[in-house]
């Protein structure tokens, strides 16, 4: 059985996007060790409306891994200290007694905060809508053995398909790049026959659409491939930038 751990939280506070934020400082008092962390702050927030104090405004939704709202930065790690594994699969346990938990948002031009723990990353649709689909016409839906792809390649498709767009790699980045996850959106499509009509158009698109919305450029410190809780690989980066200088080429 999991036992009880006290620690301190110093969790940030911010009213807006143009505000000036600050931490705050929370004593937590005999946390269940099998609480998760998300479930910690539910009942942080509880303890904090009774004393009529604002609530820790943070995102979450599925609370099962999948869905990667759960975006907080912990003790110096995109959804905290554990591998493949997001915020809401952290458990107090993974804390010791005494110990100092920092809660910050994701820190990246490209995702503005919006309130506290809460970013704004509505970009990742911006630039899925540059470019991360199929356009073109494929018919009706084919039986699964219409188009023969080699067991390796759709393993590698569905391997980039995992990508949940969280952002923990903009934020485990020093440049703020969104690099891994533009290249699994573009990996797992442009990896399968379906994908390949428009994969120079949408290597190209989903760059600039990247730069422009000010995220910033890759320098391979892999920090993103360690961070993400998928555990996307940086090969993918590899093949966007083989698509995209094939695209310019043909250009």
């Amino acid at each position: 059985m999991d036992k009880n751990i006290s620690f301190t939280l110093k969790v940030w506070r911010q009213r807006g996007p143009k505000e000036k934020g600050h931490f705050q400082t929370i004593p937590v008092k005999d946390m269940p060790g099998d609480t998760s962390f998300l479930e910690m702050l539910d009942i942080v927030n509880e303890e904090l409306i009774n004393k009529g104090e604002e609530p820790i405004v943070f995102d979450h939704d599925c609370r099962e891994g999948i869905c990667g709202m759960c975006s907080l930065y912990i003790n110096g790690h995109p959804h905290g200290p554990a591998t493949g594994a997001t915020t809401c699969q952290i458990y107090i346990r993974r804390f010791n007694d005494g110990d100092v938990v920092t809660v910050e948002p994701w820190r990246s031009a490209g995702f503005p905060v919006i309130r506290d723990l809460m970013v704004d990353r509505g970009a990742y649709d911006k630039i899925m809508q540059a470019g991360g689909y199929v356009s073109v016409n494929t018919g009706g839906i084919p039986d699964a053995n219409a188009i023969p792809i080699p067991k390796p390649v759709a393993d590698e498709a569905m391997d980039a398909a995992a990508c949940i767009g969280c952002g923990a790699c903009v934020a485990a980045c020093k440049n703020g790049s969104a690099m891994l996850f533009v290249s699994a959106k573009v990996s797992q499509l442009a990896l399968l026959p379906q994908g390949k009509v428009e994969a120079a158009r949408r290597a190209k698109a989903m760059l600039a659409k990247m730069d422009e919305l000010g995220f910033g450029n890759c320098t391979n410190t892999r920090a993103c491939e360690a961070e993400c809780p998928k555990c996307i690989s940086i090969s993918n980066i590899a093949r966007l930038n083989r698509e995209f200088i094939s695209a310019k080429l043909k250009d």
